[in-house]
């Protein structure tokens, strides 16, 4: 149909009434498109606002079928999500209350068909909702897409005989499932932040109590001195040093322990090896017996966690300056002879704690004298590595003691622990490239001037 403009200079014609009446409909057809599509506009507006407002997924998926339905215009819609444990769930359902179908019938026919249909398999799944629909209802359905995977099946359905799926329709119908799809992820996204959070804020807590079971001070024994430092991989490591008085401090005790592994369950173990040996040491046993206990007592817990300790514990005696050690497969301590000027390891045979319910340690002891320095570690130093893959070994960490204890330095047992930590650094090259706990402990004795 064309309309022309009369020719100027000559009086317009009277309408031809078909072409009125032609012009009304169309006029009516047009006011209806712009209805309906201020329609589903209004309706996916609506469906964003939800997507942007809701705190609660649940009460987003619930709108998902009335807007695909509405902008559809079918008789309701369906919305079935796959899960990870292979099951399928009606999520939610929704049907015209003025329609023909009714909502605990669908319901009953929709939960029958996934009863038939492994999960994922949406072509079976589209077969078996169709065939107990019924053959009378028109069925389209379309998957969520979560990150390209298909996470569920979004449905309209109809009894109208004369109802047909426009491509308008089917456009619709898509962007309300693109819309779907986008609410799961960002509630996942969410909750996984949460997660994390939480996991933090237990990582923090977990960090705290463990700087808390830690030494807080050096405590003050006649004729040395000492230092400490514990520097964690993780803001939870299984790394352990501990200073224990013996007979009300006639002897003490220095204890260096590494829990195989790092993170939360190395932290957890470190904390029940500490309360466990600082019993033992109560028992007034030598240190041999005091490792051997230990590992019987701890033995059923490490074996079940699939992790072992290593330790090295000694003892001394401030009076006599006499050091007595064991071993449990830890690295040895070295000791720093200062009239010498030679480094030697203390080590005794043991096996890793956790590792056979009966093993037996060995205890040596040694007298110190004015000057020695004897430091304890763990295998975090002797493990670091540089930008080559270097190690930094047992060689360049008995080289970095023999520089800060020689006698042109001031030596303390502070500066030999700053020292050694400082080499350390420097051969790594960058400080956060640690991959494991370094722990060490600095025990020197005093020269009688400096008592």
């Amino acid at each position: 149909m064309s309309l022309s403009l009369p020719p100027r200079n000559q009086s317009p014609q009277p309408p031809d009434p078909g072409s009125v009446i032609e012009f009304a409909n169309l006029r009516d057809l047009l006011h209806r498109y712009t209805q309906e599509q201020s329609k589903n506009e209004e309706l996916l507006n609506f469906l964003g606002y939800a997507l942007r407002g809701f705190n609660n997924i649940n009460q987003f998926l619930e709108l998902t079928p009335l807007i695909a339905s509405r902008v559809t215009d079918a008789d309701g819609g369906a919305l079935i999500l796959f899960k990870g444990s292979g099951q399928m769930r009606l999520e939610s359902l929704h049907c015209h209350e003025n329609g023909k179908m009714q909502q605990r019938n669908v319901r009953i026919a929709i939960e029958h068909a996934m009863q038939k249909v492994f999960t994922g398999n949406t072509n079976a799944l589209d077969e078996m909702m169709s065939r107990y629909l019924g053959a009378d209802v028109y069925l389209f359905g379309t998957s969520i897409l979560v990150k390209s995977v298909v996470r569920g099946r979004l449905y309209i359905f109809s009894l109208k005989q004369d109802y047909a799926l426009t491509q308008k329709k089917e456009t619709l119908m898509r962007v309300v499932a693109n819309q779907t799809a986008i609410g799961i992820e960002n509630h996942e996204l969410a909750q996984e932040l949460l997660k994390k959070e939480r996991q933090d804020r237990e990582l923090e807590i977990g960090a705290e109590i463990q700087r808390q079971l830690l030494p807080r001070s050096f405590p003050a024994i006649p004729g040395i001195e000492i230092a400490a430092r514990c520097l964690t991989a993780s803001r939870v490591g299984g790394d352990y040093y501990d200073f224990i008085p013996v007979q009300k401090g006639e002897r003490w005790s220095f204890v260096v322990g590494d829990v195989m592994g790092k993170g939360v369950p190395a932290g957890l173990i470190m904390t029940m090896t500490r309360g466990m040996l600082r019993a033992e040491v109560l028992n007034n046993h030598s240190p041999a017996k005091i490792l051997e206990h230990l590992n019987e007592v701890m033995y059923d817990d490490l074996e079940k966690s699939n992790r072992f300790v290593t330790m090295f514990y000694s003892e001394y005696d401030p009076k006599t300056q006499v050091l007595t050690y064991s071993n449990a497969a830890h690295t040895p301590a070295l000791l720093w002879r200062s009239r010498t000027r030679t480094v030697h390891a203390l080590d005794t045979l043991g096996a890793l704690i956790g590792l056979d319910a009966n093993s037996k340690f060995e205890q040596s002891s040694i007298t110190l004298d004015y000057g020695d320095v004897v430091i304890y570690y763990t295998d975090g130093f002797t493990e670091a590595a540089n930008a080559k893959g270097d190690r930094f070994d047992d060689e360049n960490l008995r080289q970095a003691l023999r520089s800060a204890c020689q006698p042109t330095v001031t030596t303390t047992a502070q500066s030999v622990l700053n020292h050694i930590f400082q080499k350390v650094q420097e051969f790594m090259g960058n400080p956060g490239d640690r991959l494991d706990d370094m722990t060490l402990l600095v025990l020197r004795v005093q020269p009688p001037e400096s008592r």
